[in-house]
């Protein structure tokens, strides 16, 4: 099958590529190296070492015996998107090229409009070049868990059954989203389910929890590596819990630090985009997945860290609890369906404390750098406080 991976260079996308390749996919990439410059601009860096993509390329062919046959561009530039379809003609894409993170989104203006424009522009870019040049691939597109918010009932997956006022039907679940990250995920999702609705395109909408870890089954070689960010824009909660630990610094929860939110491992989430790719929806389907494994707080996180970094090193690792830096509501009941994938084959690996040995590990190779880092990890984007213009 010829698989279309656009933000190849990224967290997953790089990941995801090896996967497929040895599943015996061609596979073709793009990248615009967005989070390589915006991650510089915070003063930050991968942790992992992560060569320029020609040396990626080079490495990446010499272990698979295959090409990952790479285009540089934007994908918000209508263009290069309808190019790449005219040139790899795809039986399925991942949308994996959007901005990616919820603080930086929060910075200040010209942040959010650069994640607007990026994240809509280019579903849309992508939704025109399908329905344009071809109708019939896949569209994989990674949304977040983050779209549903946090509501006081159970989370459908997707869509549920309403009645009101003695009348029924099946809706798309609210969202409220809680940055402007997520909310051009919210719109995604809208325009994805209404072009599947005008023009009956294939596409599965992934509601993905937050991912941690640092390899896969694939990633066994260090010139392999995907990226691994760890500062309060980039790096997600349990992958910095896991390097402030190993740099010995305080396990820093936001707030009172019940929040509750699905997890899944680097792992975990590639099988599933596997799964999603091997096991498509239906012609003219549109179809939403949810995609994590369990849900934790992020105390119990914090909490596990410490735990597991003692019995690996013998070295103590605290927990400090810091002023909360985002609006959102930190108690709260929280209770999503996660059905569909298991329907489809989808099995956990269910080894959180395994996989964050597993972290602590790989990363004390990388202490160092962890340490070299460690100013960059603490909250600095406010929600409420972020500037107006930046």
């Amino acid at each position: 099958m010829k698989v279309l991976v656009l933000g190849v260079d990224g967290y997953i996308g790089w990941a995801l590529a090896q996967k497929l390749v040895k599943k015996g996919h061609e596979v073709y990439g793009a990248d615009n190296f967005f989070t390589r410059k915006r991650v510089r601009e915070v003063g930050s860096d991968s942790v992992l070492p992560i060569p320029p993509i020609s040396r990626r390329l080079l490495d990446f062919r010499a272990h698979y015996g295959k090409s990952l046959v790479f285009y540089r561009g934007n994908v918000t530039n209508p263009k290069f998107m309808y190019d790449l379809f005219r040139k790899v003609k795809p039986d399925a894409v991942y949308h994996l090229a959007e901005q990616r993170s919820a603080p930086y989104s929060m910075i200040g203006l010209k942040q959010a409009n650069e994640t607007m424009v990026n994240n809509i522009v280019s579903t849309m870019n992508l939704i025109y070049a399908a329905k344009d040049i071809n109708p019939d691939v896949h569209i994989i597109k990674l949304g977040t868990m983050g779209e549903y918010g946090t509501p006081n009932i159970d989370i459908a997956e997707g869509f549920f059954e309403v009645e009101f006022r003695g009348r029924r039907d099946t809706l798309p679940f609210p969202r409220n989203a809680g940055s402007w990250y997520h909310w051009t995920k919210v719109h995604d999702s809208n325009n994805l389910m209404f072009a599947n609705r005008l023009w009956n395109l294939r596409i599965t909408d992934v509601m993905q929890g937050v991912v941690y870890g640092t390899s896969t089954a694939e990633i066994k070689d260090s010139r392999l590596f995907t990226r691994f960010d760890i500062d309060e824009v980039w790096g997600t909660a349990l992958n910095r819990f896991v390097a402030q630990a190993v740099a010995g610094l305080p396990i820093t929860p936001y707030g009172k630090g019940n929040q509750k939110r699905g997890f899944l491992s680097l792992e975990d989430s590639i099988n599933c985009l596997n799964i999603a790719l091997e096991k498509p929806p239906g012609d003219g389907e549109y179809r939403v997945l949810n995609q994590f494994d369990q849900y934790y707080s992020v105390n119990f996180l914090a909490e596990t860290v410490r735990d597991v970094y003692g019995e690996l090193t013998g070295n103590e690792a605290k927990i400090e609890h810091v002023r909360n830096p985002r609006v959102e509501s930190e108690d709260h009941y929280y209770n999503p369906d996660h059905a569909k994938l298991r329907e489809l084959g989808y099995k956990p690996s269910g080894d959180l404390r395994g996989d964050i040995r597993n972290m602590i590990s790989d990363l004390m190779e990388h202490k160092e750098k962890c340490l070299l880092l460690r100013k960059v990890v603490m909250p600095k984007t406010l929600w409420r406080g972020s500037p107006g213009v930046s």
